[in-house]
C-alpha cells in the first residue's frame, strides 16, 4: 500500500514519486492551498493539497484530523522560509497527485497535542493515547529493553522457557487471584506471583540457564509504580555464587543503558549492606543522588531528661537519629510544620528540630523549643556528629527504630526534592547482606525478608533455630536512584534446609507438604546449587522513559483500583457460568468499576 515511511524521507528522496498512508495529525488551509501533516509510525510529513489538481484538492478540503488517508505524490524541496528544522522531514514536503479516504474518524475526546488530559480519559481511549508520539516511544523504548534482554541471555546459552499461568497457590507475600475450577468443583488454580518455584525446577530438571519474560500478577494495594498484572525479566542460574551471579546481572544492566540510552553506569556499581543502608538512608533502596544521610544519635540522648529523647534512646527496639540540612537555616517556620505534618504518615508523633544561626557563639548561636531541654555536651556532640555549620538547620527523630526509618527516610526524600539536591545522573547501588527473616508482631511469628526459599548465608546456619533474627541470606538487591529494579538471592537448594527454613517461618511439615510439596520433593533427586533474580520491565521502562508512574509504559493497564476503564473490567458473569463453576455470590457485582 505504500512505497516509503513518512519519516524516513529526505532531501536525498527529492524528485521521487511516491505513495504514503497514515493519519491525518492535522491539516491547515493557507489560502486555497491545503496542507496536512500525515503521521505514521516512523514520523510526521507535510503534504501539500494545490488547487490545480482539483482531485487531491477536493478531498484535502473535507479530511479531518484523524483520517487515515493513502497519498501518492513527488517529493519536493520546501519553498525558503518555510523549511522546519525540528522536523526530520522539515526540509522537504510531498505535492499530492492522488489521496485516498482509508477510514474517517469522529470527532476525538481529546487532542493528540494536549500535554493535560487526564488519566481515566486517556485509559478509556487507550488506543487513541497510544497513538500519540510520546507514548509511542514510551512502547518503543520497552520494546528495546525487552529485545537487548533476549538478545544479551541468548549469548550467553540461556533458555527461554514458558511457565504456567495458572498454578497452585502458594505463599509468596501477597494475595493471590484466584481462578475456579469448573472440573474439580471448589478447587482453585492460582495466578503467579512470580515463577518463583518453577524456575527452581528448572534448575533440577538440568537446564542450568533460564530466563522468561514472565507476566506476574498480585492481588494487592497499588501506587504509581505497582499494577495487579506486571511484567519482569526472570533468570535462574545453576553453579554459580552470589558473586558471578550478580556481576553477570551488573554486566547486562550496564550494556542495557548504554545499548539503549548511551548512558554509561559506574565501572564498579557500590555495594552496602542492609544494615549500613538502613541506618545511614532509612530505608533499604537509597537515592543515592540525595546527599543528606541519617546520623546516629541513639547513644548519646540516652543520659537527656527530655523523655522524648531519652525513651527510644533506651529502649531495645528504639532509636534517636538525626539529619542534617546544609543551608536549611532558611526554612520558615511555615515550612518546617508541613514538614511536621508530613512525617505524620509515616506514624511519627513530631519532628523537633535545631537552626545553626551562628555555630560559633555556642548555644546562643542556636534556635529551637527543644534547646531548653538538652545540656552544652549534648549539643556539643550533635553538632559534632553531624558537622554542622552556620546556616545549617538539623532535623531529629525519636521513637520505635522503624518509626524512625521510615519518617526521617521520607523526609530525606522530601527535603531533596524541595531543596534541589538531587544530582542529575543515574547512581546504581547494590544492596546486600538482607536478614532472612523479621519477627512479625501482629502474626507473632518469623516471616521471610526475600521469600522462604532464599539460602541462608552459610556460616550462619548454626543459629538459624537459636538465633534467626541476626541470621542474614544470601539475598541482593539492584538498586537505581531510589528504586529498586532486581531483586534475587542464591536459593535452597538442599531439602533438609529448606525444611529448616520452613520450620523457622512456622510453617509444619503437613503444611509445607501441601503447598509445595512437590519441590521439597524435588530437592531430593540432585538439585544442584542455583540462585537468581528477577528484575521490574515495568519499572526499568518507565526510568529509561522518566515518567513516574509504569502507567505509562503499559499498553493496556489498570486503574489503581485495578479495572480496566477501556474493557469495563472486572465484569459480572452470567449465572450459567457461576453455575458451572458452583460459584454462588452473596453481594450484587459493582457494575463499571471506576478509577
Amino acid at each position: 500500500m505504500r512505497t516509503h515511511l513518512n519519516g524516513q524521507l529526505s532531501k536525498s528522496n527529492i524528485g521521487e514519486t511516491v505513495t504514503l498512508a497514515g493519519w491525518v495529525l492535522n491539516r491547515r488551509d493557507h489560502g486555497g492551498v491545503i496542507f496536512i501533516d500525515l503521521r505514521d509510525r516512523s514520523g510526521r510529513l507535510q503534504i501539500v493539497a494545490d488547487p490545480d489538481m482539483p482531485a487531491p484538492f477536493q478531498i484535502s478540503d473535507e479530511v479531518r484530523n484523524e483520517f487515515v488517508l493513502s497519498v501518492t505524490g513527488r517529493v519536493r524541496e520546501r519553498p525558503e522560509g518555510t523549511i522546519n528544522m525540528e522536523l526530520s522531514t522539515g526540509e522537504i514536503e510531498v505535492i499530492a497527485d492522488s489521496i485516498s479516504v482509508l477510514s474517517l474518524s469522529e470527532p476525538l475526546p481529546f487532542q493528540m497535542d494536549d500535554q493535560e488530559i487526564g488519566e481515566p480519559t486517556r485509559l478509556k481511549y487507550r488506543y487513541l493515547d497510544l497513538r500519540r508520539p510520546q507514548m509511542q516511544e514510551r512502547i518503543r523504548l520497552r520494546h528495546k529493553i525487552t529485545s537487548f534482554f533476549r538478545g544479551f541471555l541468548n549469548e550467553r546459552e540461556f533458555v527461554d522457557v514458558e511457565t504456567p499461568i495458572m498454578t497452585r497457590s502458594t505463599p509468596e507475600g501477597a494475595r493471590d487471584y484466584l481462578v475456579p475450577s469448573r472440573t474439580y468443583p471448589g478447587e482453585f488454580f492460582a495466578l503467579p506471583q512470580s515463577p518463583q518455584l518453577f524456575k527452581q525446577l528448572l534448575m533440577v530438571s538440568g537446564f542450568e540457564r533460564y530466563y522468561q519474560i514472565a507476566r506476574c500478577f498480585r492481588d494487592e494495594d497499588l501506587r504509581a509504580d505497582r499494577q495487579p498484572e506486571f511484567t519482569q525479566l526472570d533468570v535462574e542460574v545453576s553453579f554459580m555464587d552470589e558473586e558471578e551471579l550478580t556481576g553477570l546481572m551488573e554486566k547486562m544492566i550496564k550494556e542495557l543503558f548504554h545499548d539503549v540510552l548511551s548512558v554509561s553506569l559506574p565501572d564498579v556499581i557500590p555495594r552496602m549492606s542492609y544494615r549500613a543502608a538502613v541506618s545511614r538512608y532509612g530505608i533499604d533502596r537509597p537515592d543515592l543522588r540525595i546527599p543528606l544521610k541519617l546520623t546516629e544519635l541513639t547513644d548519646v540522648m540516652k543520659s537527656v531528661e527530655f523523655k522524648v529523647f531519652s525513651g527510644p534512646a533506651n529502649d531495645a527496639g528504639g532509636r534517636v537519629a538525626a539529619i542534617h540540612v546544609p543551608g536549611g537555616n532558611r526554612l520558615s517556620r511555615a515550612q518546617i510544620d508541613q514538614y511536621t505534618e508530613y512525617v505524620k504518615q509515616y506514624r511519627a508523633k513530631g519532628l523537633a528540630y535545631i537552626k545553626i544561626n551562628d555555630i560559633d557563639t555556642g548555644r546562643d548561636g542556636l534556635q529551637s523549643p527543644i534547646l531548653k531541654f538538652l545540656p552544652d555536651n549534648v549539643l556539643s556532640e550533635i553538632l559534632l556528629k553531624t558537622s554542622a555549620k552556620t546556616g545549617d538547620l538539623i532535623f531529629f527523630g525519636a521513637d520505635k527504630a522503624s518509626i524512625v526509618n521510615d519518617s526521617l527516610g521520607a523526609l530525606r526524600i522530601k527535603i531533596g526534592q524541595d531543596m534541589d539536591m538531587v544530582e542529575s545522573c543515574w547512581k546504581p547501588l547494590w544492596v546486600v547482606d538482607f536478614p532472612l527473616v523479621e519477627w512479625d508482631e501482629e502474626g507473632g511469628r518469623w516471616h521471610s525478608v526475600h521469600h522462604p526459599f532464599t539460602s541462608p548465608k552459610t556460616e550462619h546456619l548454626d543459629m538459624l533455630e537459636s538465633d534467626p533474627g541476626n541470621v542474614l541470606s544470601r539475598a541482593y538487591d539492584l538498586v537505581l536512584n531510589g528504586t529498586e529494579i532486581g531483586g534475587g538471592s542464591i536459593r535452597i537448594h538442599r531439602s533438609d534446609l529448606q525444611q529448616r527454613v520452613l520450620g523457622v517461618l512456622g510453617i509444619g511439615v503437613e503444611e509445607a507438604k501441601s503447598k509445595f510439596g512437590f519441590l521439597l520433593d524435588a530437592l531430593q533427586f540432585g538439585a544442584p546449587p542455583h540462585g537468581g533474580m528477577a528484575f521490574g520491565i515495568d519499572r526499568l521502562a518507565a526510568m529509561m522513559s522518566g515518567v513516574d508512574s509504569i502507567r505509562d509504559v503499559i499498553a493496556f493497564p489498570k486503574t489503581q483500583k485495578a479495572s480496566c476503564l477501556l474493557t469495563q473490567a472486572p465484569g459480572g458473569v452470567d449465572n450459567k457460568q457461576l453455575r458451572e463453576l458452583g460459584i454462588q455470590l452473596r453481594k450484587a457485582r459493582v457494575e463499571n468499576p471506576g478509577s
